[in-house]
């Protein structure tokens, strides 16, 4: 059994030097705005190289986050980010969005590229795909159970990571709109405000039915080093150096068959949420594993205790093993040979040897001084002298010449070849588009309108045939699909529709490989023109783009994919495997009628399909009198959710007049934006 790496968070100096000395064997920082942690400190500039230098010279391997979306305006931003990670000799970038992952392979194909958890990517097909885009390794959903992570392992198309320890969100990641349709602070663009923290009730719940207990798998690590999991990622890119130190030392342990009651107690109380759970992982969903951080959480860690953890990594590690080969000869300078593995140092020094007046220099002396590697990385294996009879040498001078054999092998070893790059076009030529095509989705058939005309019809997965037929309709496929896939292959495959509307990077592969015509959805977050341009080489035939552009940014994106924007309907802000509304009535007892109400007595609709449920906006958007402003995009998706037949009648009759908006509505993110 191979052990799987251990991965630690660095949003720190300080948390850096915990992981390295602590014994993690691979870290990841984000290295300027392109992560998903854009609060934390980062490491940019000097920070940086100093970061990249502190890793190779404790032999750990160091990803750099750019899991955020990017709009055209910063894609001369990033292209610079990825110029400089390639020059510092990253060892893999972790990515989400589809125009970043083709902006890297065109620069750098040497690069390693990793899929974000926030590519939302859960199946075999999804993660075959993404092979095809050249990642090579890919985060897995925090939502999987055992026997659904079993399943990709075996003969895995590529890497496999997980996260085993952290902060556990409601949302399925890369899904979620919550913080950026709340507060305009996208969870996509690293600025998530966190408001599923606050309360959101459901009726006869926990009143934070959005706020789950923090992740941890660490007692189920050997069965998924069993598994061959290949990296074990640790979350906590906000947290404190202790907790790193705590969390990397209880990972070593928990691969060892090692971790006990007092490290798992110790984690809690230096972070978590009312404790820990592993629901998803033991299928055991339900009330159990919500929780929020409660004052008996902030206060359980005790100085005593970020003591402890802090004196993990006061002392620097000794990683490098030196051979040090000694030779001292009267009349000669002496010299210093280090050998590191495939690195060669000599130190020379400055004075001649003399002949010994009373005391020789003896091997046993000049072992005691070089086995002193004490704050370096390097500790003393074989030891080589050779001296002429009667030899002297001080031993401060053996203490230079070790320092500066050392000191000559740490630049080495810092010292990177820098991976090559080429700079990408990025002048995009707006996109121009002609009228509008009209394009319906309906959650029900009930809900379609006598005599209702449209460009396309998407209908639910499993509408019979001879219903999808007399409307020409395609269907829409799930957008959660973990542990599915086979089952929704096969109705798409058996549903004779033309065409799907595929809102994640699973359903692509799927409808892909079932030969159906692809439909982008828009939380597949297209956020720019490479993005566009991406989606069109995997095989889709036009695009929804991301819900949290604006009128302008939409005008503005090029590329020749056909693309769309939703102009009507309740956005969905999260898509979850736990249903919160399951907190306090049964699937009976809500009748697809339910949701949650925050602080403010706002409510916002829950609706469940295929084992996953999707929180939806308490109020429409509504564009009716603003289409004009909309320009060069070639459809108008209307998205109907919990609309009756007649009100989705009445909105389609209000567009087609132009009319201002009756009652509550929202004009979503097209005008604010996100950060």
């Amino acid at each position: 059994m191979i052990r799987p790496e251990i991965l630690a968070p660095c949003g720190s100096a300080e948390a850096l030097t915990a992981a390295v000395r602590s014994g993690a064997d691979a870290v990841y920082f984000g290295a300027g705005d392109f992560n998903a942690r854009r609060n934390a400190d980062n490491f940019d500039g000097e920070a940086f190289s100093r970061a990249a230098e502190i890793c190779r010279l404790h032999g750990v391997r160091f990803h750099i986050t750019l899991n955020t979306l990017a709009a055209d305006s910063q894609l001369a931003a990033l292209q610079q980010t990825v110029q400089r990670t390639c020059r510092e000799a990253a060892d893999a970038l972790i990515l989400q969005d589809l125009g970043a992952l083709r902006l890297v392979r065109q620069m750098c194909p040497d690069m390693e590229k990793h899929a974000s958890t926030q590519m939302s990517v859960g199946t075999r097909a999804g993660l075959s795909l993404l092979r095809s885009r050249g990642l090579t390794r890919a985060v897995l959903p925090r939502e999987l159970s055992a026997s659904e992570i079993e399943a990709l392992c075996k003969d895995k198309p590529l890497e496999l990571e997980m996260f085993v320890h952290g902060a556990l969100c409601m949302c399925v990641s890369g899904q979620c709109l919550l913080s950026a349709m709340l507060g305009s602070r996208s969870g996509n663009r690293g600025l998530c405000a966190q408001p599923c923290r606050l309360s959101f009730a459901a009726e006869g719940g926990t009143g934070h039915d959005l706020s789950l207990k923090d992740l941890s798998l660490l007692e189920n690590a050997q069965t998924l080093a069993a598994l061959q999991i290949d990296s074990f990622k640790i979350e906590g890119r906000m947290k404190r150096p202790e907790y790193v130190a705590a969390a990397v030392t209880a990972c070593k342990s928990a691969l060892d068959g090692t971790y006990t009651a007092q490290q798992k107690a110790e984690l809690g109380a230096l972070f978590s949420r009312s404790g820990f759970t592993d629901g998803y992982f033991q299928n055991t969903l339900g009330k159990e594993m919500f929780g929020t951080r409660q004052k008996e959480n902030v206060t359980a860690a005790t100085n005593a205790l970020f003591k402890k953890y802090a004196a993990l990594y006061e002392k620097e590690r000794t990683v490098f093993p030196v051979d040090f080969t000694l030779q001292a000869k009267v009349g000669e300078v002496p010299t210093l040979k280090a050998a590191c593995g495939k690195y060669r140092a000599v130190a020379v020094g400055e004075c001649l040897c003399e002949t010994a007046k009373s005391v020789p220099l003896t091997e046993e002396k000049a072992c005691v001084q070089l086995q002193k590697c004490g704050g370096t990385v390097f500790y003393a294996q074989d030891i080589h002298c050779r001296f002429s009879d009667n030899v002297s040498l001080p031993l401060s001078a053996l203490n230079a010449l070790r320092r500066t054999a050392l000191s000559e092998l740490e630049a080495q070893i810092c010292a990177a070849e820098p991976k090559r790059t080429a700079n990408v076009p990025l002048d995009f030529s707006a996109h121009t588009a002609g009228i509008p095509k009209r394009y319906l989705r309906f959650r029900s058939v009930s809900q379609i309108p006598d005599g209702v005309t449209a460009d396309r019809i998407f209908l639910p997965l499993g509408t019979p045939r001879a219903v999808l037929e007399s409307y020409q309709a395609g269907v829409y496929l799930p957008r959660g699909l973990f542990g599915t896939e086979e089952k929704i292959a096969e109705q798409l495959r058996n549903s004779g529709a033309a065409y799907a509307l595929c809102d994640t990077l699973d359903a692509v592969a799927i409808a892909k490989n079932a030969g159906v015509e692809i439909i982008g959805g828009a939380f597949l977050n297209i956020f720019n023109t490479l993005a566009l341009e991406e989606l069109a080489e995997i095989g889709a035939a036009e695009a929804t783009l991301s819900e949290e552009l604006t009128v302008s940014q939409i005008a503005a994106l090029g590329g020749s994919l056909p693309r769309g924007v939703c102009v009507y309907g309740r956005t969905p802000l999260m898509l979850t495997r736990n249903c919160p509304v399951k907190n306090g009535k049964s699937c009976k007892e809500c009748g697809r009628q339910s949701g949650l109400t925050d602080r403010k007595g706002i409510f916002f609709p829950v609706l469940c399909e295929n084992g996953f449920s999707e929180i939806f906006n308490s109020r429409p958007t509504y564009l009716g009198d603003r289409l004009s402003e909309i320009r060069n995009v070639d459809f108008h998706l209307y998205d109907f959710t919990t609309e009756s037949k007649t009100e989705c009648a009445a909105v389609l009759r209000a567009y087609a007049a132009g009319e201002a908006p009756v009652g509550e509505y929202t004009r979503g993110l097209f005008y604010r934006g996100v950060e």
